[in-house]
């Protein structure tokens, strides 16, 4: 019959034996961490990439928007020195004396400051 100290030991090993998984069944769990690992990233990689395609669309539809209010700015501005040009030309044709007279005026400034 095994003594006390035998029964002792015998729980003792029985309770270790138990709380610490074997050799295989640690390869197995890690095997199990490697293979989620590769999944995470998997999906970090695939969000990423989603990520870069969605601010590549945005700085697309940005760069469009810019390019429209650009154009329709500049036809603007085209527009406007039409109209202000037709407006000179109808002055000049108005009073030619007049406008001669500030084209020279503003051709004697011009002259000045350019000596300096």
């Amino acid at each position: 019959m095994p003594s006390s100290t035998e029964k002792t030991e015998k729980a003792a090993n029985g309770s270790r034996s138990t709380a610490q998984p074997s050799v295989s069944e640690m390869e197995a769990q890690i095997e199990t961490l490697k293979a989620e690992i590769a999944k995470l990233t998997a999906q970090v990689q695939s969000s990423g990439e989603r990520s870069l395609e969605a601010v590549k669309n945005i700085a697309q539809e940005g760069l469009s928007q810019a390019r429209a209010k650009g154009e329709a700015a500049m036809q603007g501005l085209k527009s406007e020195a039409y109209d202000i040009e037709g407006e000179i030309v109808a002055r000049v044709r108005e009073k030619p004396v007049t406008s001669l007279a500030i084209a020279a005026g503003v051709g004697f400034l011009f002259a000045l400051l350019a000596r300096r």
